[in-house]
């Protein structure tokens, strides 16, 4: 809005000031400053909404006997990160990239498929909430939307079939056919990841945090004509608006985890990990830096091989391989404090962004 509207009246006498509405960087600070205010002042009104209409976390009995004393801390808090989201988002970004619409899309088509499911299980009382396969449905459906606009109305750069290959220059995997599917798996799991990941107080938020840093760089490096030609990676003009949207994830993320970390205050809910894991999938499908994702989001892909590892086991074998998953639970019930598990995760998390930022200057 703010591009959209005032940067044009630079032009006029006096007016020359405006000048800095062009560039990225300012806008993308902003955009962070922005969400995390309005997710910071926003808070308490939410959580005491929240509580006054009784939209309390309804906690397994099989999990940790340590979370039953969650038992009502408001949930669904999601609204307020993909409203913290949106709005700044709106306000810095440019209207004529296409990019940060369908980064938007994704982000709000996610956050309602959550919100259904928040819905449904605190609202409704439904102990599965959303069924597994109708929540599938949205994400395939929006994966594959995504993939045919991205084929259909292709941005400059690539062929928009073909994504980087890591560590190697100028080397290019092209998926053809198989490109929407792709980026069904991409977003499908992205959403799924995070929201396995969030079990513990700021767990999640933490992790998306640094994972949307992470890619506000790849986005402004890619989208750089000279940095991307220094590094000699291939230059994704539209890509450095995303920049804007990835700070305004980075924002919201640190903005709910005020009120997020331990003890917390309030939940995201499906309605925030859905979206958050659906922003971080879409950007990464964006910039053709799919395999990034596991870079970056390393834990998150750890969380759900654990899942996948542990329901294999016990249906093949009849053993358990963690005590309990997620991972972040099987370190728990090892004596580790919530708090630990947390911190040192965030750690892990830092390391694989820093690992995953440097493969620009390897390539």
């Amino acid at each position: 809005m703010f591009y959209e509207w005032i940067y044009p009246l630079h032009h006029v006498p006096g007016l020359s000031i405006l000048n800095v509405f062009r560039y990225i960087t300012l806008r993308s600070a902003y955009a962070a400053v922005t969400a995390l205010l309005l997710c910071y002042l926003l808070g308490p009104l939410m959580i005491a909404w929240l509580r006054r209409v009784k939209l309390g976390q309804k906690i397994r009995a099989e999990g940790p006997q340590a979370h039953l004393a969650k038992a009502g801390t408001p949930t669904m808090g999601g609204l307020l990160i993909v409203t913290s989201i949106i709005v700044p988002t709106l306000l810095w970004g440019n209207f004529h990239s296409r990019a940060m619409w369908l980064a938007l899309l994704a982000t709000v088509w996610l956050g309602a498929l959550g919100f259904l499911d928040d819905y449904l299980r605190v609202v409704k009382g439904y102990p599965k909430g959303l069924l597994g396969r109708y929540k599938l449905a949205g994400q395939i459906l929006l994966g594959a939307l995504v993939g045919i606009a991205l084929v259909v109305w292709p941005e400059p750069g690539l062929s928009p079939t073909t994504i980087h290959i890591p560590f190697l220059k100028y080397r290019f995997l092209d998926f053809g056919l198989l490109f929407i599917p792709f980026v069904i798996l991409v977003i499908t799991a992205s959403s799924n990841a995070v929201n396995l990941t969030d079990g513990l107080d700021g767990l999640a938020t933490g992790l998306v945090a640094i994972a949307a840093l992470a890619f506000a760089g790849m986005c402004y490096i890619s989208g750089h004509a000279k940095i991307s030609a220094y590094l000699n990676i291939t230059t994704l003009p539209y890509s450095g608006e995303l920049t804007v949207f990835c700070a305004a994830v980075l924002g919201a993320a640190l903005g709910f985890l005020w009120y997020n970390c331990h003890p917390a205050d309030v939940f995201m809910g499906d309605t925030g990990s859905l979206a958050l894991g659906g922003a971080l999938g879409i950007v990464a499908v964006l910039i053709k830096r799919e395999f990034w994702l596991v870079l970056v989001g390393g834990v998150f892909v750890v969380e759900a091989l654990s899942v996948m590892i542990q329901v294999a086991s016990f249906k093949f074998t009849g053993r358990r391989v963690f005590r309990m998953a997620p991972l972040h639970h099987h370190f728990e019930l090892l004596g580790w404090p919530e708090s630990r598990v947390v911190l040192r995760f965030y750690i892990v998390g830092v390391l694989l962004a820093l690992l995953s930022l440097s493969t620009f200057k390897l390539q």
